[in-house]
């Protein structure tokens, strides 16, 4: 049975219609990823399931007794209290009588025992140990410090309080605006296996595209008022999306020069009126109707880098840096250098000190040992998460071109309307204050005035957050174009994977590795086994320990006769676990798999992780054999 279904729903916002006809139906089990440009309608389609948002026409059909939690996009700036408050919250009545009872245990000295049974009773009357416990477990698998204060934690800690609160209801349907927001990408990868896990329905708006296709059952498009499903994985709704779109345009296309045509017959004069067919001036005005209704699919931006001249072969030289604040180092043993043209990504936890050691590399933070050397004819642009660069009391437009009304880009001068049209933005909304513009549009924003000034050293802090997957691609295949050097801080694995040649990735220690390639080779180059000594090695210091740590070759060069037939037999494994985890993915993506048990569905799914974990350990063995042999 449906947990949640949309009929014919519409919704508008002072504009047309964000919702317009909308059918959707949310079945037990399913992992529903809703995709569509900035201000489509996402937040809007998952506020009308959760019920904060009533639709102006249509209907809302909900199961009985249907639980629905959400994760909002931002974190609220009215939570307060402990972390056990906040999550205990979610159970409405029962949660302050909990926070109230724990409150009491923990104060120092001896609690007032009148008081304390009383709120044992009242907790006991209303079935709460049950829930208690459930509050106490949540704490635990998201590791969560119960007694801490919400305002002491770190942006990626908040919202993991927010999907405990969310998880702590047992929701049959879990609601999720841009969940990987702030969380780096330990916590990415951990938040990817408890959601695989959830039991109930879980819709999820994102802009990380690996975290869509980990979890994605089906993907859910808006498009001008539009909702469709497709079934199956991401890749999939690419290809189908491109192929509807490009009959729609021909479709378009005819109905345009049949309009033109009949529009050239009715204006032809008195010859034409005389012989006028009255159905076929009825059928003009009905087309005329339908072209005036039609809605364009939304531009794609079309941003340009304005290049200043070449930097100096060496950008920037690090020798021996150890990099903190007052005296204190956060990290250290930083020895790398920045050549021109080199993209580099920088990696690590939450507070590990990645923009410590950017602004360090910079040279905006002097090292408190070893020496920076910044290169000469730099020109910098700097994207800032926090886009502090932007004026709160300037427009759009005025923050672009700094309060003037031409730009200058690639040597033209340009109207900086015209030139914000390609970050598509209205001339409307270009002179709108920006404390209207979605984070998105903020974003946008940021890109179109960096990208309006000559540089050769660009540097991106996070700038993925609330950008919509079309516009991510065209700023990759920007970058990828772009012939100037470039620092990176993501955590959008996908995004570091497509612009990088290099990173450099800050390990718990404070120490600092560099890597060749992107997130990808640097996590296989981390986990592989490292090579090991000749025979003699133990008599020259290593261990044996060591020495067993990965493959030996003879004395001709070769593999080992044992690992020689390890590598022979690897394609063949290979080759069997793809062709599971293909058909696994075939059974996954019907419609009605999910009208299955429960118990299968979870068992299923796992048996999907497990072997495509399986396989991408085989091809990262197959790989340092291979690397072996041929060394």
């Amino acid at each position: 049975m449906s947990l949640i279904r949309l009929q014919e729903v519409e919704v508008s916002v002072g504009g047309p219609p964000l919702l317009d006809g909308a059918d959707l139906t949310l079945e037990p089990g399913e992992r529903i990823a809703v995709v569509g440009r900035n201000g489509a309608g996402k937040s809007t389609l998952l506020r009308v399931l959760e019920g904060t948002v009533l639709p102006e026409s249509g209907a809302v059909v909900r199961a009985s007794a249907v639980r629905v939690a959400s994760l909002p996009q931002e974190v609220p700036a009215s939570i307060e209290g402990r972390v056990f408050d906040v999550v205990a919250d979610g159970l409405g009545e029962l949660g302050p009588l909990l926070s109230a009872y724990h409150e009491l245990l923990d104060e120092e000295g001896e609690p007032d025992e009148a008081e304390l049974a009383q709120l044992h009773d009242r907790v006991e009357a209303a079935g709460g140990w049950s829930i208690d416990q459930r509050v106490s477990e949540t704490l635990s698998r998201l590791e969560l410090p119960a007694q801490a204060t919400f305002a002491s934690l770190s942006g990626g800690l908040r919202r993991r309080v927010l999907l405990a609160r969310a998880l702590v209801t047992a929701p049959d349907v879990l609601l999720l605006d841009e969940p990987t927001n702030h969380l780096d990408i330990e916590a990415i990868e951990w938040l990817e296996g408890v959601l695989m896990n959830f039991p109930g329905a879980l819709v999820f708006v994102t802009h990380d595209r690996r975290f869509l296709r980990a979890l994605a059952t089906r993907i859910v498009e808006i498009d001008r008022g539009g909702v469709t499903s497709w079934p199956g994985d991401y890749a999939n709704y690419l290809r189908r999306r491109d192929e509807r779109l490009h009959a729609e345009a021909l479709a378009d296309a005819r109905f345009d020069k049949r309009l033109a045509s009949e529009e050239v017959w009715i204006r032809q004069g008195i010859k034409a009126r005389r012989t006028r067919n009255e159905g076929r001036v009825r059928a003009l005005e009905a087309m005329r109707r339908e072209r005036a209704a039609r809605r364009e699919a939304v531009g794609k931006v079309e941003m340009k880098l304005s290049e200043a001249g070449r930097s100096g072969r060496k950008v920037i030289v690090a020798e021996g840096v150890a990099a903190g604040y007052d005296g204190r180092a956060v990290l250290q043993d930083i020895d790398t250098t920045v050549l021109r043209g080199d993209r580099v990504a920088i990696i690590g936890p939450n507070g590990s000190g990645k923009t410590t050691l950017l602004r360090t590399l910079l040279g905006e933070l002097a090292p408190i040992d070893g020496e920076i050397t910044l290169g000469t004819g730099i020109e910098l642009a700097y994207f800032d998460q926090h886009r502090d660069q932007l004026r709160e009391d300037w427009t759009a437009a005025e923050n672009v071109g700094d309060g003037r009304e031409f730009v200058t880009i690639a040597g033209q001068q340009r109207h900086v309307l015209g030139y914000l049209q390609e970050f598509l933005f209205t001339p409307e909304r270009a002179r709108a204050p920006i404390t209207r513009l979605s984070g998105g549009e903020r974003n946008r924003l940021l890109l179109a005035r960096l990208f309006a000034r000559p540089f050769n050293l660009l540097v991106l802090d996070e700038p993925t957050n609330d950008l919509d997957v079309e516009t991510l691609e065209l700023l990759e295949e920007r970058l990828a174009e772009y012939g100037g050097t470039l620092l990176l801080v993501s955590h959008d694995r996908d995004f570091i994977d497509a612009v990088v040649t290099s990173t450099l990735a800050i390990r718990a220690d404070g120490r600092v590795e560099e890597f060749v390639g992107g997130y990808a080779d640097w996590e296989r180059q981390r986990s592989a086994p490292k090579p090991i000594p000749a025979p003699d090695a133990e008599a020259n210091g290593a261990t044996p320990a060591a020495a067993a740590a990965a493959p030996k070759r003879t004395s001709s060069g070769k593999l080992s006769y044992k690992y020689q037939r390890e590598l022979d037999e690897l394609p063949a494994r290979i080759e069997q676990l793809e062709n599971e985890v293909e058909a696994l993915s075939v059974r996954m993506a019907e419609p009605e798999f999910y009208r299955g048990s429960q118990d299968d569905i979870v068992a299923t799914q796992q048996r999907h992780q497990t072997l495509s974990d399986e396989l991408e350990a085989c091809f990262g063995r197959w790989e340092t054999l291979e690397a072996m042999r041929d060394a």
